[in-house]
């Protein structure tokens, strides 16, 4: 069967709650007077899916979501956006967090994780049939997604996992780091982040690791060599770093998919994540196809 997807997300869906706050880390007070404060759908494998969709790319979403309010929000975002959308019944409820957001656009998350319960599962049957139809899976690390990945593996796709601010250390995440043939993680909780990169590579599947560095950039391990790639200008001011590394995720399998050289990948990844940053954290915006590679094409040509 021909695939009529391109890429298969699984879990990372949820719905956040952004709250502006005047420095982080924020000091002890009674109160606050902030801003506006907003709930919107959108957490890492929305944003992921998000992202792909406005580059061009056949995506189909499957998670875990509640028979709630939030669960709506996040059915309305997917129905108006045209995306395939595949729910199953959760238990517990939506997943939700609170994102703190400072002026200068950095965040801090605070997840609610009495959502997920033990007995959470993605249906092998449900599982098998998309991959079935997909060229590539890109698994969100949510605990029900780690019993899936056997089942991606025998449909035959490729995978692509996020560790997210992983240490290097914590057991939970090597499910997925060892499992997947591309690996994103965030240098951010990193003592040493090319030995843990070269860990990965050495103990998975994988020969190619991104590690992504805000500001710095990202760096590449691909078969043992390792490569810093430069950040990019953002294209206006920042004001939200929410979901720049789900960004920089669907940019880099934009490129990786239709089989180009990983810098040229990372190049992409770049660019989708510092679009990213200027997105306002109560909205889902992602950059589209056209400009991303009319951006590549001006960063080649310089």
């Amino acid at each position: 069967m021909s695939a009529e997807t391109d890429v298969l997300v699984l879990g990372g869906s949820g719905v956040d709650t952004i709250v502006h706050v005047p420095e982080l880390p924020l000091p002890y007070a009674d109160s606050y007077m902030v801003p506006r404060i907003e709930t919107r759908a959108g957490q890492t494998g929305d944003f992921v899916t998000l992202g792909l969709h406005a580059l061009g790319l056949r995506t189909h979403h499957l998670d875990l979501i509640g028979d709630d309010d939030a669960g709506d929000l996040i059915r309305a975002l997917y129905a108006d956006r045209g995306i395939a959308f595949t729910e199953v019944p959760q238990s517990g409820g939506t997943k939700r967090a609170v994102n703190l957001v400072d002026p200068d656009g950095r965040r801090l998350s605070l997840y609610d994780d009495s959502r997920s319960l033990e007995q959470d599962r993605l249906p092998e049957a449900t599982v098998r049939k998309l991959a079935a139809v997909s060229r590539h899976a890109h698994v969100s690390i949510t605990y029900p997604c780690g019993f899936a990945l056997p089942t991606l593996r025998e449909a035959g796709v490729t995978v692509s996992t996020d560790l997210h601010n992983w240490d290097g250390v914590q057991e939970y995440h090597e499910t997925f780091a060892h499992q997947a043939d591309l690996v994103f993680l965030s240098i951010t909780a990193l003592a040493d982040p090319e030995r843990t990169m070269r860990q990965i590579a050495e103990r998975g599947r994988t020969r190619l690791v991104v590690a992504t560095a805000g500001a710095e950039g990202s760096y590449l391990l691909d078969q043992d060599r390792l490569t810093h790639v430069p950040a990019v200008e953002p294209p206006s001011p920042v004001v939200d770093s929410n979901g720049a590394g789900d960004a920089y995720a669907s940019g880099f399998l934009l490129g990786w998919l239709a089989g180009e050289p990983p810098l040229r990948c990372a190049r992409y990844g770049a660019i989708a994540g510092a679009f990213a940053c200027t997105v306002p954290a109560t909205a889902t915006d992602a950059i589209g196809r056209d400009e991303l590679l009319a951006r590549a094409a001006e960063l080649e040509a310089a």
